[in-house]
């Protein structure tokens, strides 16, 4: 399946803005793999398809839950989060993909998770940054992206983290593995550079 084609599938399911992020997710997603080296074709899929759920009924996004092999534990957090893992799965059964790598960045988009790929950092940073989002620290977190791929995950989840406490929202547990993995990653940096 090519993008174009990816593209004509997922924008019927989606509100006219919620398209136009989609487009930015995918070009910013494909500017990351120009930075940082991957699979652009995955990328671009990944990026097409990430929202694919995000407006189906609640209900019907439960009943995936309930039914197919995901976390129950997410019906007790925001129904916000529950379209990427669900999206996960009607990518599968609606246009076959079945690529692991793909379904994983889809599922994780949101709420990031431990040992993330280098394609699920890159959809889960283009969600984050596109042109489109405008919020205190995002410009910083773009500047850092160019460079180091895993800094701006940690940053996204710095600000993410406090955001979400501030709301009073309950944070779902892969955010906070993912903050862990990130922040492992970056004091392996900081070592690495005192012994250099």
């Amino acid at each position: 399946m090519d993008l174009n084609e990816a593209l004509t599938y997922v924008e019927p399911h989606l509100k006219k803005a919620r398209f136009d992020h989609t487009i930015r997710v995918v070009e910013t997603a494909v500017q990351l793999t120009g930075l940082h080296g991957g699979n652009k074709k995955k990328a671009e899929l990944a990026g097409a398809f990430h929202d694919y759920a995000k407006y189906r009924p609640t209900e019907e996004l439960k009943r995936w839950i309930l039914k197919e092999n995901l976390p129950k534990d997410l019906l007790s957090f925001h129904y916000e989060l529950w379209h990427g893992p669900v999206g996960s799965i009607l990518v599968e059964r609606e246009y076959g993909i079945t690529d692991a790598e793909i379904k994983f960045a889809i599922r994780y988009h949101t709420t990031g998770r431990d040992n993330m790929s280098q394609l699920e950092k890159m959809i889960f940073l283009a969600d984050y940054i596109e042109p489109g989002r405008n919020f205190p620290g995002v410009d910083k977190v773009r500047e850092v992206a160019q460079t180091n791929l895993n800094e701006a995950c940690l940053m996204a989840l710095q600000n993410t983290i406090p955001f979400l406490m501030s709301k009073n929202q309950r944070i779902y547990p892969d955010t906070f593995y993912a903050y862990n993995f990130f922040m492992k990653l970056h004091d392996h940096e900081q070592e690495e550079r005192g012994n250099g």
